[in-house]
């Protein structure tokens, strides 16, 4: 367990993402949190904003109650802000919202009228400050994934292949592309920190054959590494078969069996891994408690299969898997962005 007591570097650390955000002396600044928060990163939040000289406003609502069949984790898709007009309107009025939920705001509903008021939202992901201090945005990472999504913004299809058997393809036409390198400078943006990552949201029947989880890739809703494999079939966007024997096929049919929701079963996104301070390994360092994996998703080279609420597709649904795949080779149409688990450059 690492300690949660305030560290001045960690202040540093939060001052440098939001300088990079652009917050400058005088801007109204809203740090959301809700109360079963990391109170470690409110605290460094507000600290970083009194360094930069903004005005920062502490909007802080009750977590919601448990209406889920299951636990749930790392959705995107925060419910903290329903029925929350008031506190909606403060985030509105903000010129960055520091997102410090413990779900994050990217699929909440609240988010888009938040951003067409002018706001920015950086999300900080709900990690222990000892690794977002070791995962800071690098500028440089900017060019890297804007080139990704012009890439994913020109291609048909995807197709992502690997030595354990993966043979996915997946139609781009029409996707919502976007990717994220760690803050947001420009009103109406999102962005979450750590960052490095990008993603594709495909429309409603395009992801279509099969996803081999090897031994060692990673279940970031469980924060386990398979020790078997589990081969899913994926046809029209839905998994419609979990195969394989052991601890982790089991839980997963579990788990998408708890919701009694369709959707849950559906495809919400798929991309890469573009981040090269991001450790696969990391997982293993932390208490569950201390992580909440962001990590993961970022490193380079992995294929990143996500379940889940794809609003592009028309599709909500709180149940979630992040699942970031080692070895894989992406296309994009026919020419490799990633091969064997490896970024393609130049």
């Amino acid at each position: 367990m690492l300690s949660d007591r305030i560290e001045a570097k960690w202040i540093d650390a939060f001052a440098n993402v939001f300088a990079l955000c652009k917050v400058a002396p005088g801007d109204p600044v809203a740090v959301l949190s809700e109360t079963q928060s990391r109170d470690l990163n409110v605290q460094l939040a507000l600290l970083a904003l009194h360094r930069l000289q903004a005005v920062p406003c502490q909007v802080v609502v009750p977590t919601p109650r448990q209406t889920a069949p299951v636990p749930v984790r790392s959705t995107g898709a925060s419910q903290a802000l329903h029925g929350q007009a008031v506190a909606v309107a403060a985030l509105k009025a903000s010129t960055l919202v520091v997102d410090l939920t413990l779900e994050g705001l990217l699929h909440a509903p609240e988010l888009p009228a938040i951003l067409s008021a002018g706001a920015r939202v950086l999300m900080i992901s709900n990690e222990h400050p000892e690794a977002l201090e070791r995962l800071l945005p690098d500028p440089a990472h900017e060019a890297q994934v804007k080139a990704a999504i012009r890439r994913c913004k020109a291609a048909q299809r995807m197709q992502v292949t690997s030595r354990a058997g993966t043979d996915l393809d997946i139609v781009l036409e029409g996707a919502r592309n976007a990717g994220v390198w760690g803050w947001c400078d420009r009103p109406g943006t999102v962005a979450h920190w750590p960052g490095g990552i990008v993603v594709n949201f495909p429309r409603a029947g395009s992801v279509n054959g099969r996803l081999v989880l090897d031994a060692g890739d990673i279940n970031l809703t469980f924060k386990r590494y398979l020790e078997r494999p589990v081969e899913l079939v994926i046809e029209e966007d839905y998994i419609t078969d979990i195969r394989g024997d052991g601890t982790d096929a089991e839980l997963m049919r579990r788990y998408f069996a708890a919701w009694g929701d369709r959707n849950a079963y559906a495809t919400s996104h798929v991309g890469w891994g573009l981040n090269p301070g991001a450790r696969y390994e990391s997982l293993a360092m932390y208490d569950q408690r201390d992580t909440n994996g962001t990590e993961i998703r970022a490193y380079a080279g992995n294929f990143l299969y996500s379940t889940g609420a794809n609003e592009f597709a028309g599709r909500f649904t709180e149940g979630h898997f992040d699942l970031p795949v080692r070895g894989c080779t992406i296309a994009l149409d026919g020419d490799a962005v990633v091969r064997d688990g490896v970024l393609v450059t130049g």
